[in-house]
């Protein structure tokens, strides 16, 4: 009974709220981009499918020592989806063009990535000749 109550007596201050709710909202852009459903994401973690709809909705804090095996099971790293891709933070301003297209690129499924991909080597080979 005091772990219930403590959980609601201790709001989320507003940044970390944000924070949570921007950390929800890429593991659910990129659940949907695997094609994964929100119970086999669960159960990847072992925890209940509505667990898993508050951690994307920003509802709830998502334990630390989860994050590694949720990136594992997102196919990507904690780093990016926590927001902390330092190979884009290194550069000041906003993000160029291309990089906004690469990073919409990626959060694709796989097939329509292939594709893309294939179209970009189809293009780079004809701009060598």
């Amino acid at each position: 009974m005091l772990g219930a109550s403590l959980k609601h007596a201790m709001p989320m201050a507003a940044k970390e709220k944000a924070f949570y709710e921007r950390l929800g909202r890429r593991i659910a852009e990129r659940r949907k981009a695997l094609d994964i459903t929100q119970t086999e994401l669960a159960q990847t973690l072992g925890i209940a499918q509505q667990t898993m709809a508050h951690y994307e909705g920003g509802v709830s804090r998502i334990a630390v020592a989860l994050l590694p095996t949720l990136a594992r099971g997102l196919d990507t790293t904690v780093e990016e989806l926590i927001g902390d891709d330092t190979r884009r933070s290194s550069k000041r301003g906003p993000a160029s063009r291309l990089q906004q297209q690469l990073d919409q690129v990626s959060q694709l499924p796989k097939a329509k990535q292939k594709f893309v991909s294939e179209m970009l080597d189809t293009v780079l080979q004809q701009a060598s000749r």
